[in-house]
Parts: structure tokens; C-alpha cells; sequence
């Protein structure tokens, strides 16, 4: 699999997002199911501990390395199986993420995005979140799982160039 940069910016009333569009052929509680199941996460971002309907849970990338912690996420939004919006840090190392989906034809597409505080963050989000999505394709494919080397530093240009929309500049 040749690593692609897919990741684009969108404008939102809380922010600049960088916000990706995957398409799966599948039925939508299939990959709603990848997406939020602890046990499904596993094999392509991570787990979770807690019960989510609770508006909170506990949050771990397991292929952040060795030394990936738990981090506290807060459910702010959640329409199973159509969207969801959480929320983990404070300041700096806050961050906000979104996935919307939609089925159509016995396909389902999934807009997912993170938002930034700072434009130049997308020179490493962006790669990252082109790596964990299509990590995620391959796991639902039972396909081989692609390698970060051919995702950064290889993309960062890429998100570095991406025009920032106005009135989303700090």
C-alpha cells in the first residue's frame, strides 16, 4: 500500500479542523462498530476503558509506543451509529475529535476529524491520522497494516503546504 496524504482542512464554528473522508463497503453499524467497540480498536488505534454512555472514558493509543498513556476523554456527542464527538486534554494538548457517518448503497462513509490549535500541527496530525485510518481499512480488509515510515516523515510536506482557510489563522 503506497501511503497517501488525504487530509484536508474544513472550517468549523469551534475551529479548524483537519478533517479526512474515508469510504468502507460495508453496512454503517459494521464500522461504527470498529470505531467505538474497545476490543475492535485494538487492532488498528487503541482501547478504551469505562462505559461511554456515561459521557467519559479512558483512552489509550496502544501504537504510540511503550510509553502511550491513558488519557481521560469526555463524550461530549454520540448518535450510534451516525456520529460521535470527544474531547481529552486542557491548553496546549487538548484535543477534539469528530466522526460522522453515512450509509448509502450498502456503502459507508466516514468523515473523521481532529481539530487544531495551531496550522502547523497538521505537518504531524495529518500523517498520523492518514496512518491510523488507513490502519483501520486494512484491519477491516484483513489486510497486512501499513508502516509508519511510509507515512512521516513522507507526508508532512504535503500537510505543511495545505492552504489555511480565512479566518482560521491564530
Amino acid at each position: 500500500m503506497t501511503a497517501k496524504a488525504t487530509g484536508h482542512y474544513t472550517l468549523k464554528p469551534d475551529g479548524l479542523y483537519l478533517q479526512y473522508d474515508r469510504l468502507f463497503h460495508s453496512p454503517i453499524e459494521e464500522v461504527w462498530f470498529s470505531l467505538t467497540n474497545p476490543t475492535a480498536m485494538q487492532g488498528w488505534i487503541g482501547t478504551y476503558t469505562g462505559r461511554p454512555e456515561t459521557g467519559a472514558v479512558r483512552f489509550r493509543m496502544t501504537f504510540e509506543g511503550e510509553g502511550s498513556e491513558w488519557m481521560n476523554v469526555g463524550i461530549l456527542e454520540c448518535d450510534p451509529p451516525h456520529r460521535f464527538l470527544a474531547h481529552s486534554g486542557e491548553g496546549a494538548t487538548a484535543m477534539r475529535v469528530f466522526a460522522h457517518l453515512r450509509e448509502a448503497g450498502g456503502m459507508t462513509t466516514l468523515t473523521f476529524g481532529q481539530r487544531l490549535s495551531n496550522p502547523a500541527d497538521a505537518a504531524t496530525m495529518g500523517p498520523g491520522w492518514d496512518y491510523y485510518l488507513d490502519r483501520l481499512a486494512a484491519v477491516r480488509l484483513s489486510r497486512p497494516l501499513p508502516e509508519w515510515e511510509s507515512y512521516y516523515p513522507a507526508l508532512a510536506d504535503h500537510y505543511k503546504e495545505l492552504h489555511v482557510p480565512e479566518g482560521a489563522r491564530n
